[in-house]
């Protein structure tokens, strides 16, 4: 039987590609989601929206080095805090399912949730990134959480996907 630390170095190995395409399965459900909400939440949310919550990051945390991009380095910079926040979060799954007994759909879904409340709801307005959360309509809110939980669901079947084919055979 395999130590769990070996089992944690293997999925922070995989963890990379896990919040990849776990991102590019996020985006989509987002934007569906997006759709779907009446044309009053929409335009509510989008007057009080300063902008992309991680170009507005990428922007703010550039500047503190003396940074100041423009146009498509700009928006470069703020996909890659985009795909950057999605990699080094994707670990959080592989410590949920590793030293705990919940799993994997448990985990993923607990993964995506805490992404959405720690980050989404916490850090984002918190450091200014975002409007503050009063400012949004219920249904921003209740849209980010479900695209989270597609984003943590989606980097547990990355990973436990890798697991079944890298596993070695008998």
């Amino acid at each position: 039987m395999k130590k769990p630390i070996t089992e944690l170095a293997k999925d922070l190995a995989i963890a990379p590609v896990a919040g990849y395409l776990a991102t590019k399965v996020m985006e989509p459900v987002s934007m569906k989601l997006y759709e779907w909400e009446s044309d009053a939440d929409r335009q509510r949310e989008d007057e009080v929206r300063p902008g992309p919550p991680f170009g507005i990051a990428a922007d703010k945390t550039l500047a503190l080095v003396g940074i100041h991009l423009q146009g498509a380095a700009q928006e470069r910079a703020g996909m890659t805090f985009h795909y950057g926040l999605a990699v080094s979060w994707a670990p959080v799954y592989a410590l949920i399912r590793r030293t705990t007994l919940i799993g994997p759909v448990s985990a993923g879904l607990a993964s995506g949730a805490a992404m959405s409340l720690i980050v989404d709801e916490g850090l984002t307005p918190m450091l200014g990134f975002s409007a503050p959360n009063r400012d949004y309509p219920l249904i921003t809110h209740a849209r980010g959480f479900a695209a989270h939980l597609a984003f943590g669901l989606a980097v547990a079947a990355v990973t436990e996907a890798t697991w079944c084919l890298t596993r070695r055979r008998p």
